[in-house]
């Protein structure tokens, strides 16, 4: 395992496949009323520069379950709030607690704990990436699908912090990953480049209805994430030809499955009758987001 978890790529196939399958394991015994303590004593610093409700519940829960103790910081509230350098936040965070999971705007503030902390740092997301995210979204595909080697993969929309992290994680599964989304919102071009070095299939294209031919799989997110407010107006119209909805469903196949990170603002990215109907996994997906991070905790501290 390396040392942090900052992008999807830190991982190799075989460290994913290791996560996903303890994961599994975890989420089995937990119905069982099974827990494990092996991250007793453990303490897990939470920092939020942007607000949440999936990565902070999940977080903390999984460090309780696991016998550990969750610390939540918003950073209004600590001296990074007041000034504090990033290096010296690490520096000093990293002499009381196992590791730092962060949710930041700026990816750079992550590399840059990282840099200074002798324990593990988790992105628990920043602008370029969300993988914890989609280690929850594996998890659910191969709940549904048996498999991941050789799925399509159709991201409908932005392409955010959250598809890029799914491309990294097509390519190192095997998924073809088609992305549908206007001209100007594109994924990342280092991401697309690092996927493709690894191997991955990826198409960027402008017609979702093409996207949705033949997918196993539906993803998207909301049009307006946290930080691009002032272009909402703009965001909805650049957009509104990428909704998922039933008439999109019926282009892919039967049995496609329907993802959301969520929050989901039904009527926008997506319709109601899709995020709450028969192809939706989306509280599935949810759900994972606590089996996944717990797994990977224990990989990371144990």
């Amino acid at each position: 395992m390396p040392s942090h978890l900052l992008s999807l790529a830190d991982l190799s196939y075989e460290e994913l496949i290791d996560i996903l399958d303890i994961a599994s394991d975890l989420k089995e015994k937990r119905a069982r009323g099974k827990t494990s303590t092996g991250l007793k004593n453990k303490s897990l610093a939470m920092i939020f520069e942007k607000s949440s409700t999936r990565t902070r519940v999940s977080f903390e829960v999984a460090m309780i379950e696991l016998g550990g103790h969750a610390i939540y910081l918003n950073y209004k509230d600590i001296q990074l709030g007041r000034g504090e350098s990033v290096a010296d936040t690490a520096r000093v965070m990293a002499r009381y607690v196992h590791a730092i999971m962060a949710r930041v705007y700026k990816h750079e503030t992550l590399t840059e704990l990282s840099k200074y902390s002798t324990v593990p740092v988790i992105n628990g997301l920043s602008d370029l990436e969300h993988p914890c995210q989609i280690l929850a979204d594996l998890l659910t595909v191969r709940e549904y699908k048996g498999k991941l080697k050789g799925l399509n993969f159709s991201w409908i929309g932005d392409g955010n912090n959250v598809c890029n992290s799914a491309i990294l994680a097509c390519a190192l599964t095997g998924m073809k990953i088609t992305v549908a989304c206007p001209e100007g919102y594109e994924p990342n071009s280092e991401i697309l480049n690092k996927a493709r070095d690894i191997g991955g299939t990826v198409s960027v294209i402008r017609d979702p209805v093409k996207a949705a031919k033949n997918a196993d799989i539906f993803y998207t997110d909301v049009w307006v994430s946290m930080g691009d407010e002032e272009e909402y107006e703009q965001r909805l119209r650049d957009f509104k030809p990428y909704q998922i909805n039933s008439k999109l469903l019926e282009q892919a196949k039967h049995d496609v499955m329907v993802l959301h990170c969520l929050p989901a603002h039904r009527g926008e990215e997506i319709t109601a009758e899709v995020v709450d109907g028969p192809n939706s996994a989306v509280f599935d997906q949810a759900e994972n987001r606590l089996h996944a991070q717990k797994a990977l905790l224990l990989k990371l501290l144990s």
